[in-house]
């Protein structure tokens, strides 16, 4: 924070705009609450992880732990999305206080990445788990996907998005999946599905008459997991259940390029495009061999 105010903190303010516009000059003010607001959301969610997860847990010496075969690797999936959307929503916030998109790009790249470096090196202080480079490349690639777009599309034309449903597996092993929805929707990665979502229009510019928002996703999933490397064999389940990679393509809408009557709905409209919208999808299950079509998928 102090660094980022020592680059900026000299600029010259200007006439401010509308609460929810954008500023297209420096706006110390605007600057300045997003530092701070971003250092208490960031100093009060470690604070939280600490006193809610880790105190449960023994620690230990800082330590390193492999778990790139665990889960299919959706969580790995799911550490890429994460870092991807907190850096383009910060870049997002730099931009409306005015500081320059190249600037903002950077910055909401670190963000992203400091944010969760930080948890990985709780866990690499925890018994239970591990300081993961898996994780952390994940991570980088997320922060990498944000700021390479921003600074050579000077846009993001491709984005990561998340969707999730809920499965039978939880209640065979509530502990490990989640023992409330709340819970599942972050623990469950059966019910996890993972998007990489790409604007047609920004690709391939077909004039007004071309739905902007119109976009198209890759996505990515897994199903029937009761545990991280391996399924238990003394689970009361009422069959075996087979581990399985499931990829979906599927149509979406960008909701951030709809054109609204009211600058207010833009952020709301952007928050939520970190979620992919209920559509249609076809599915093809790597692990079966087989394809289906799914009339909505979520």
């Amino acid at each position: 924070m102090l660094l980022f105010i020592v680059l900026y903190g000299d600029l010259p303010a200007q006439n401010t705009p509308g609460f929810f516009t954008p500023d297209p000059h420096y706006n110390n003010a605007r600057v300045n609450g997003t530092l701070l607001t971003e250092g208490v959301v960031f100093t009060g969610a470690m604070v939280a992880l600490d006193f809610l997860w880790y105190r449960k847990f023994p620690h230990s010496r800082f330590h390193f732990f492999n778990d790139n075969a665990e889960w299919l690797q959706m969580d790995k999936v799911g550490h890429a999305t994460t870092v991807y959307n907190i850096s383009a929503l910060t870049s997002d916030v730099y931009t409306w206080s005015g500081v320059s998109p190249q600037r903002s790009a950077w910055l909401g790249g670190i963000t992203g990445l400091l944010f969760m470096t930080t948890i990985e090196i709780f866990d690499g202080f925890s018994n239970g788990w591990g300081f993961s480079s898996g994780d952390m490349l994940a991570n980088t690639a997320g922060s990498a996907l944000e700021v390479s777009q921003a600074l050579g599309w000077k846009e993001q034309r491709l984005q990561l998005r998340f969707s999730f449903h809920h499965t039978i597996y939880p209640e065979y092993r509530p502990e490990l999946l989640g023992e409330n929805r709340a819970q599942q929707v972050l623990k469950d990665y059966n019910g996890q599905s993972y998007w990489l979502s790409a604007n047609i229009y920004s690709f391939v510019g077909k004039g007004d008459n071309f739905p902007k928002w119109l976009n198209l996703d890759l996505g990515y999933g897994a199903d029937g997991m009761t545990g991280g490397s391996n399924n238990p064999d003394n689970l009361k389940t009422p069959e075996t259940y087979v581990r399985q990679r499931r990829f979906f393509l599927s149509p979406d809408v960008d909701l951030a390029r709809i054109k609204y009557g009211t600058d207010w709905l833009m952020p709301i409209a952007r928050g939520l495009s970190i979620f992919k919208v209920p559509a249609p999808a076809f599915e093809f299950n790597a692990t079966k061999k087989k394809a289906k079509l799914h009339f909505l998928y979520y």
